[in-house]
């Protein structure tokens, strides 16, 4: 703000005409129309399908001149005409395209645009182009842009470090940023009346609903709750609004139990709780759950019990930067995951317990006992969260750190940036994908709330640093075979808080990271997945044929459950068929926390060099009618992760397997785990179970490690491959 001297001089009284002339000026002003809205361009191309009419060499492809890094580059063959197309995903308005050229330049050639891309018109001709970086204006509206080179400038062929098209998708007024959260977030504060009694109705309506489609957020502002205890059902999340855990604080718990099923846990999924401090009633809180029931930042002032009352079985879960005073008492939990948290101790393991960057931890002791600890996380960083800043809303996200050890929370102010809701879209119920999209492309980020939400064409994430967040397991499902979720090769987007359930009509992927052949290094700022749960049937009919595949450089993975379901609704070998749970292309991936279920091939394929996970959770489909129907060529069945003999460097911490086959006990399953044997692909605690010997293992890993035995539940383990 700038402010003129003030006059020294008397003030000067205005005469009649010039007040005349002043409301006639403003008067005249109210009948001028106010400008359009309109879009900041953005850009459209980076990360999008890429193709050429020639590469000079196979690392100068086409994909290299949209991937973002200046290092990179499409080169053609040396002869006229050649030229290089990039498909933006859908129509948008193009208003300028920056050709970055190395020194191979065209001196005339053509920006074309097409809505189809076989029919195109010019945009922009040039015959005395001079290279280095140029920047066209152009105006029209197109799906597919292209540079169509008509003379070279040297006798090598056409080179373009980078090709980018800004644009917008979108037409007429612009969507509006921010707003109230809708019917199903439920927002409490220390003075709200009957907190209980709306807990209790929440819990009562969500808690044997497993495939039900309610869905609820459960939000308390900063300050002490006491007598609480919220018990937590399916689809429901429980949140603090602070910026730290210790600013929401409850006397009493958070509690997950197993009484809806007899006291067993193992289908306690989808449900969440973070950002809280609670003073456990009886010193103890208990979180009895298995996959997709993330306990995140959290500050537990006494114990945890990770058991329902009585002890009935678990299958796993999941702690990350959390602090728990007390002992974690897993009990019956076959298998957890811990990652950058402290604890005051652990009891005890049944078959797989992992831990990095856990102060507290046991030391390793796989395979007895089951502990495997890595003192560190190589990367991490936390995911996204909705907090207050006095009365307005923001989402906190989370810097990345590297060898992260303990919370991100516990030392002063935590490291990351703040963002206004009001640069957020708030979807709701009811909203379409082209909506979706429309807020994406005018720089909007994301906040679905709770609700089911159909698309019936990708939900298209082109810009870096995007966040797209859901509340209260926002679910998205998607229509006739489309891909539900796409993900540029762009820096630092963050996918958090969803579930995608796949549709009745196969659709060839539900998530991709990155698009076929994406090759920009993101080492700086990763792409993360984390707490995006993916579900093939159970609530109906869904096909799939891969759920997840990862092509995008650097990408964490950070607890996700990639499920074909085994009960429920619209499950059964064909029925739900989904051949492949998540396949990684991508270089540098890490995975913590990598939970992936019951494909009717291979649930995990790792193509990318030098990728890491640090815990896995397996089982087998269930329901395989015979041994010829999961008969891999000579091998018998498809391993539960593979990586490809192409693979030189690849590394993996506590990773189990293990199969049910119930409806023919005599299938046998060569291994577990499948890997080239090189000095550099190294794996260390893997274990391998026949659950009361339905099915048998005849080995770990390749050829290694002895078969199950029997009817007994015991883990067959290789503690260090090769």
């Amino acid at each position: 703000m700038s402010f003129a001297p003030r006059s020294s001089g008397p003030p000067r009284a205005r005469g009649t005409a010039a007040l005349l002339a002043a409301a006639l000026f403003a008067a005249l002003l109210a009948l001028v129309p106010a400008p359009p809205a309109h879009a900041e361009p953005v850009l459209l191309s980076q990360g999008r399908p890429a193709t050429a009419s020639s590469q000079e060499h196979t690392w100068s492809t086409a994909a290299a001149a949209v991937d973002g890094d200046p290092g990179t580059r499409w080169s053609s063959a040396a002869s006229d005409p050649q030229w290089l197309q990039v498909d933006l995903g859908a129509q948008a308005s193009v208003e300028r395209v920056v050709l970055r050229w190395e020194a191979a330049y065209a001196r005339a050639y053509r920006i074309q645009l097409s809505g189809n891309g076989t029919d195109w018109s010019d945009a922009h001709t040039t015959t005395t182009s001079t290279g280095g970086t140029q920047t066209v204006a152009v105006t029209g509206s197109a799906r597919f842009v292209r540079m169509l080179g008509t003379a070279r400038a040297t006798q090598w062929g056409y080179s373009l470090w980078e090709f980018q098209v800004y644009g917008t998708t979108t037409s007429g007024p612009q969507l509006p940023g921010g707003g109230d959260l809708g019917p199903n977030v439920l927002v409490f504060d220390p003075s709200t009346p009957n907190i209980q009694g709306r807990l209790d109705e929440v819990f009562r309506r969500q808690e044997s609903a497993q495939f039900g489609s309610g869905r609820y957020q459960l939000l308390f502002k900063p300050g002490t709750y006491s007598n609480i205890n919220a018990q937590i059902g399916f689809y429901t999340s429980i949140s603090g609004l602070g910026l730290s855990p210790d600013d929401t604080t409850f006397n009493g718990d958070v509690t997950v139990d197993a009484g809806w099923f007899n006291g067993n846990a193992t289908q306690n999924f989808w449900r969440s709780a973070e950002n809280l401090a609670l003073n456990p009633v009886s010193g103890t809180n208990r979180w009895a759950v298995s996959q997709a029931a993330p306990f995140r930042r959290m500050h537990v002032k006494g114990g945890l019990n990770l058991a329902p009352d009585g002890y009935g079985w678990a299958s796993g879960g999941y702690i990350a930067d959390s602090r728990i005073d007390g002992t974690v008492g897993p009990y019956s939990q076959q298998q957890w995951y811990t990652r950058d948290s402290s604890v005051g101790g652990w009891t005890n393991g049944v078959w797989n317990m992992v831990f990095s960057g856990v102060q507290g931890a046991p030391a390793t002791g796989f395979p007895n006992p089951p502990y495997t600890t890595l003192d560190t996380t190589p990367v991490s960083r936390e995911k996204p969260f909705l907090y207050l800043d006095g009365s307005e809303y923001r989402v906190f996200v989370p810097a990345k750190r590297t060898g992260a050890r303990g919370t991100s929370w516990g030392n002063g102010a935590p490291q990351g940036t703040s963002l206004p809701l009001s640069r957020f879209y708030v979807v709701k119920p009811g909203a379409t994908a082209a909506t979706v999209n429309q807020a994406l492309a005018q720089g909007l980020h994301l906040l679905f709330t709770p609700g089911v939400y159909h698309v019936d064409r990708p939900i298209e994430v082109n810009r870096a640093d995007t966040v797209v967040l859901g509340l209260g397991y926002a679910t998205i499902i998607p229509d006739n075979g489309v891909t539900a979720l796409k993900v540029a090769d762009v820096d630092g987007v963050r996918l958090a808080g969803l579930l995608v359930d796949a549709g009745p009509v196969n659709s060839r992927t539900l998530v991709e990271i990155g698009p076929e052949g994406a090759s920009a290094d993101h080492a700086a700022n990763p792409t993360t997945v984390q707490d995006v749960f993916i579900r093939i049937g159970g609530a109906g009919p869904g096909k799939a044929t891969t759920s997840m595949v990862v092509n995008s450089d650097d990408t964490i993975i950070d607890h996700t459950w990639v499920w074909r379901a085994d009960h429920g609704e619209g499950w059964g070998w064909e029925t739900n068929r989904a051949d492949y749970g998540v396949r990684v292309n991508g270089d540098d991936v890490l995975a913590t926390g990598l939970f992936v279920e019951h494909f009717n091939k291979y649930d995990v394929e790792w193509y990318g060099e030098r990728g890491r996970t640090i815990f896995f959770q397996n089982e087998k489909a269930y329901d395989a009618p015979d041994q010829a129907a999961i008969q891999n060529g000579a091998t018998k069945g498809y391993a539960a992760y593979r990586v490809d003999d192409s693979v030189d460097t690849h590394e993996g911490w506590g990773l189990g397997s293990y199969c049910y086959y119930n409806v023919d006990p005599t299938i046998r399953q060569d291994h577990g785990f499948k890997a080239p044997v090189k000095p550099r692909v190294r794996f260390h605690s893997l274990s391998v179970v026949s659950l009361g010997g339905n099915g048998q293992f005849e080995h770990v890993i390749n050829d290694r490690g002895g078969p199950t035995s029997g009817t007994s539940t015991i883990p067959s383990t290789v503690t260090h491959f090769p």
